[in-house]
């Protein structure tokens, strides 16, 4: 499910060019605090999934709600 959960919100992704280096800026507005910089596209994209898989591992982590993401929801349960 999680990996479901990471490639939907990957499909969410915005990105751009930066006019003063050229580098690629990527973010993803539902999960805030999740973005990317780098070089090319593809390692900006790289970037980008590796940060999303540890803001979700850490709100996991830290017992935090994850927005619902096309249709897909992350229940927190904790455990005894």
């Amino acid at each position: 499910m999680l990996q479901e959960y990471i490639k939907a919100a990957l499909r969410h992704a915005r990105y751009e060019i930066l006019a003063d280096d050229g580098s690629y800026y990527a973010e993803i507005p539902e999960c805030r605090g999740v973005y990317a910089n780098a070089k090319t596209l593809e390692d900006c994209r790289e970037e980008l999934k590796e940060v999303m898989e540890e803001w979700v591992l850490f709100r996991i982590h830290k017992n935090l709600p994850l927005p619902i993401i096309e249709g897909i929801e992350v229940l927190i349960k904790e455990v005894a």
